[in-house]
């Protein structure tokens, strides 16, 4: 690997891409020919986020949970509050609503007050009947529909959490879809196109809000605008990053080259999903965007490189074979620590951060030979550039800038070292203050009606999340003995009193409801049966659901009737609540199950996903610190000094030390999303370090090993450069921020903010550090490489490279 970083290697490879251009631009369009067939494979994640790996205990868990009853997650909500529902005219089009969407095959189940069924006892056949609770008959009269009212809220506690509120007097219907196409592309076809137009023409005839929520509802419109912020993102991204590059460079040519380059990168991109069968999702989602973003900046480089070679000795051969030859190596290793710091994902065990990984990674190498390539090949076919285009090499606010980071350098090296000693200091600090979040719905869009409609059932029926507790008696039909239900009625009174839980349902709901219908449906015996009247209570419950393809006991009981299923659902809340909550349902569940017993198992979507946040916080020092020993690693084979290397670390993690900082400060929470900030921002602020140290080891030999005149001589050289690559970087990163996921917002913003201090840091610390430490870093033999040799020879003339 060494031997790339040589100057004979980059004249080697100027040399086969300039006299084969052809050939190369033939095989960059078969490349993306062949990468554009695999947009056809392209698929969308159906679901949430999974970070934790598939050998993970909880995911473990979780998949047992679903092989034994099936998805958790095909639950939609329809929720109503106003005081004109129980009217005929609003009754009636509920019913009506109801009774459609209940005909439709991809629902399974519909329960609702307008077909409520309400057990009743038949003492001849010794069963329990189902009879319907709503007259259908009576209800144009308002006086009726008042009665029904009074008469659910009062009397049938059994559905209390379930269907109505008592308290603020809401409604809600329950509508569960088929499991078979809860995880499928046939769910967002039947929601957006079946389900939601009958939601609308409802509130359209009766002027009544509805409130629509649950899993599959959520996961179909997060998942629709995560795809319209792709094009989003690609559009504003490439907007304003080209309109960067014209602004500096003042050149259609040039801009049009650059965006040519980075449109067949996201291409390219796409290709590559649909090449791994890679599904898009949250993370995926930014690849192409990222591509923009970095993709400008190396064209950036190369261009620059171009026209400061063209304007030193104004021939146009020479400029474009030492675009290659002498910012070949910065522009690999540049390239490959942001690779390496996408590349750290790849690591963890997690699908979703293994394919985001593989993915960006690819696609930043793949940029790297798209411009190193197409560049200057593009220019040799151009006319050289004019003088306008080279103005901005020594623009008045360019010039000002540099000039003032060299003073500083220079002569207030002192106070640079201060300054950077007390943001450290302070920002160690503010990061001390940083607190986790693993909220399933907290980068959710809030400006959306789906989002508000979250907080209304949140409020009104204590979440829509669902967390499962399940309950092994490590023998057949032990779920019905009167002491297991007894267990589980001490277990769901604990759920009871914790505020951010829904009330349970579990097969010990029907069993109270039996009691109370066994007594004609007096509320007060809405309880558990006493041993005495366990026999006759639960006999009639079973000839009751005996031979009957709507079991009421199938989906919180096994077939065998060993594992007992206790559901609740949750309110947004933060990791540390969940672990509190987490903590003290096991210590119920410990105390009143014997492990030799019975078997508890807590999971659900919720759980999975917080677990998933804490496995990344776990995992967050290693994948930094992998990230930090591939760079350095790369860094060792270019500049053969682990001195060198050391300095060259500092000025990178200050700023991501200010911005752990700053996210104390802000209460800005670690999360999925502000946890990837660290590795993608250290792998993208190395880009300027390698870009100064590599200008600096070119000015060392040209300057006779003098010290001060190289670094000096480096600020000037790659100080435009650096600070041309960095105002694209921080606006293209800024474009995340008109996300309306939060969590995206986020990553855009620190990510932003970061490369912002990562230049400051690498244009003023980094220099004030190897003049400091100079008489130990800089060592002729540890940066010595091949002689540099620039087509000076009898053989081959400038020219002759084009040909």
């Amino acid at each position: 690997m060494a031997k790339w970083f040589s100057i004979g290697f980059w004249e080697l490879v100027a040399r086969i891409v300039l006299k084969n251009r052809i050939l190369m631009l033939s095989i960059i369009i078969a490349i993306t020919a062949l990468l554009a067939l695999q947009w056809k494979n392209i698929q969308f994640s159906f679901t949430e986020a999974n970070l934790l790996p598939d050998d993970h205990i909880v995911n473990k868990e979780y998949n047992a949970f679903l092989d034994k009853f099936g998805e958790e997650g095909n639950l939609i909500v329809v929720g109503v509050k106003d005081d004109a529902f129980f009217t005929p005219k609003a009754f009636a089009a509920w019913n009506k609503l109801m009774t459609e969407i209940k005909a439709q095959k991809e629902v399974d189940l519909v329960v609702s007050i307008n077909d409520l069924k309400q057990l009743k006892k038949n003492e001849s056949l010794q069963t329990f009947e189902l009879v319907p609770f709503v007259d259908s008959k009576k209800t144009n009269s308002a006086a009726y529909l008042n009665s029904i009212k009074k008469d659910l809220f009062q009397n049938m506690p059994f559905y209390e959490g379930l269907l109505f509120n008592k308290k603020s007097g809401s409604i809600r219907s329950a509508i569960y879809l088929d499991k078979k196409i809860v995880n499928t592309a046939h769910r967002k076809d039947y929601i957006v196109k079946e389900f939601i137009p009958k939601i609308d023409a409802f509130e359209k005839e009766t002027g009544i809000d509805l409130r629509v929520s649950g899993m599959p509802y959520i996961r179909t419109l997060n998942a629709l605008s995560i795809v319209n912020e792709i094009s989003l993102f690609i559009g504003a991204s490439l907007l304003l990053t080209s309109l960067i590059f014209f602004f500096f460079f003042r050149s259609f040519r040039a801009t049009l080259i650059a965006i040519i380059i980075v449109i067949i990168g996201v291409m390219w991109t796409f290709g590559l999903l649909g090449l791994f069968n890679y599904q898009i999702t949250v993370l995926t989602a930014l690849v192409p965007t990222l591509v923009i973003v970095i993709g400008i900046p190396n064209c950036i480089f190369l261009t620059n490189k171009y026209q400061q070679e063209y304007s030193a000795h104004h021939n146009k051969a020479r400029a474009l074979q030492r675009v290659i030859t002498k910012v070949g190596t910065a522009t690999l290793m540049t390239n490959l620590t942001t690779a390496a710091g996408f590349a750290t994902f790849i690591i963890t065990s997690s699908h979703l951060l293994k394919e985001f990984g593989i993915i960006s990674s690819l696609s930043i190498i793949s940029l790297f030979f798209l411009c190193l390539i197409v560049i200057p090949i593009y220019y040799s076919y151009q006319p050289v550039p004019k003088q306008k285009h080279l103005e901005h090499l020594n623009r008045n606010y360019t010039r000002k800038f540099i000039n003032w980071i060299a003073k500083t350098v220079k002569y207030n090296r002192k106070y640079v070292y201060i300054v950077a000693l007390v943001v450290f200091l302070v920002s160690i600090t503010g990061a001390l203050k940083i607190k986790t979040s693993g909220s399933l719905i907290e980068d959710m869009p809030k400006n959306t009606s789906f989002y508000k409609d979250i907080l209304f059932f949140e409020k009104e029926f204590e979440g829509i999340m669902p967390l499962e507790i399940t309950v092994d008696t490590k023998r057949k039909k032990g779920v019905m003995s009167l002491s297991t239900l007894k267990k589980m009625d001490e277990l769901q009174e604990t759920i009871e009193e914790i505020p951010e839980l829904s009330k349970p349902i579990s097969i010990l709901n029907l069993v109270k409801y039996s009691k109370q219908a066994y007594y004609n449906g007096n509320p007060d015996y809405y309880d558990l049966p006493t041993s005495q009247e366990q026999s006759f209570i639960l006999g009639y419950a079973k000839n009751a659901t005996k031979n009957s393809k709507n079991n009421l006991m199938k989906s919180y009981v096994d077939s065998t009737g060993q594992v007992a299923r206790i559901t609740t659902f949750m309110r947004d809340i933060g990791t540390g609540n969940m672990a509190k909550i987490e903590d003290k349902l096991w210590a119920k569940a410990n105390k009143i199950f014997p492990k030799d017993r019975y078997h508890v198992v807590m999971t659900g979507k919720a759980l999975v996903f917080e677990k998933g946040t804490q496995y990344l916080l776990d995992n967050l020092v290693t994948s930094l610190l992998f990230a930090v020993f591939l760079i350095s690693l790369l860094m060792v084979f270019m500049f053969r000094s682990f001195k060198m290397v050391i300095v060259s670390l500092i000025p990178n993690l200050l700023p991501l030390v200010i911005t752990a900082g700053l996210m104390g400060y802000f209460g800005i929470p670690l999360k999925p999303s502000t946890i990837l900030v660290f590795s993608i921002a250290f792998g993208l602020s190395v880009d300027d370090t390698i870009h100064f140290l590599a200008q600096y080891r070119q000015e060392l030999k040209r300057n006779n090993w003098k010290i001060k005149k190289s670094v000096f001589a480096t600020i000037k050289e790659s100080g435009i450069s650096m600070f041309y690559t960095s105002v694209v970087l921080f606006v293209g990163f800024s474009v995340f921020m008109l996300s309306d996921f939060g969590g995206t917002v986020a990553l855009g913003g620190l990510i932003a903010i970061t490369l912002a201090f990562g230049m400051l840091s690498n244009l003023m610390l980094l220099p004030c550090l190897v003049l400091t430490l100079n008489k130990s870093l800089t060592n002729k033999q540890e940066f010595i490489e091949p002689k540099i040799v620039i087509l000076n020879n009898p053989k081959e003339t400038d020219n002759e490279v084009l040909h």
